[in-house]
């Protein structure tokens, strides 16, 4: 049995290890310690038994009518048993929750948000106030990341 929670002071540098371990690997953004710290009440963390972090997602909130989860990260022996699909569930809920129609992605992984319930969108399409800290990227301008999209307005139950 999985636990879902907000995040904790105690779990920053679990996330940390978890984001870049995948961003070592080129499937995610790394992100530094001060960065998670900065945004540590935006993430949600599953814990395994003994109380590890195993699985975690952010939702970042962009402006009024738009989120976007982020920094999304399974421990590599728990794949495939459905833990980022909870997480990203977690996620969903709280924008939901917070009322927020309509939560984007940026990611590696089209097939998996997908499966979310995310569609592909051009990158074009998303608003210019969510590239605030793409100037930073190594791969700005030239992002090779795929830009997802879900109206949670669509959505009958997340």
């Amino acid at each position: 049995m999985y636990t879902i929670d907000k995040a904790t002071i105690k779990d920053a540098t679990t996330i940390h290890k978890l984001v870049n371990n995948f961003a070592d690997h080129g499937q995610m953004l790394a992100r530094s310690l001060a960065e998670i710290y900065e945004n540590l009440r935006d993430f949600y963390v599953i814990r395994g038994d003994n109380g590890e972090v195993i699985a975690c997602a952010a939702l970042h909130i962009s402006w009024a009518d738009l989120a976007e989860v982020k920094s999304l990260a399974v421990s590599e022996e728990r794949h495939r048993q459905g833990l980022g699909e909870m997480v990203v569930k977690a996620c969903l809920e709280d924008a939901k929750a917070l009322r927020i129609p309509t939560v984007f992605c940026l990611t590696y992984k089209p097939a998996f948000f997908l499966k979310c319930g995310f569609h592909e969108v051009e990158k074009n399409a998303l608003p210019h106030k969510i590239w605030g800290e793409c100037y930073r990227c190594p791969k700005f301008p030239n992002c090779d990341e795929t830009a997802m999209m879900l109206s949670l307005a669509e959505v009958n139950s997340v």
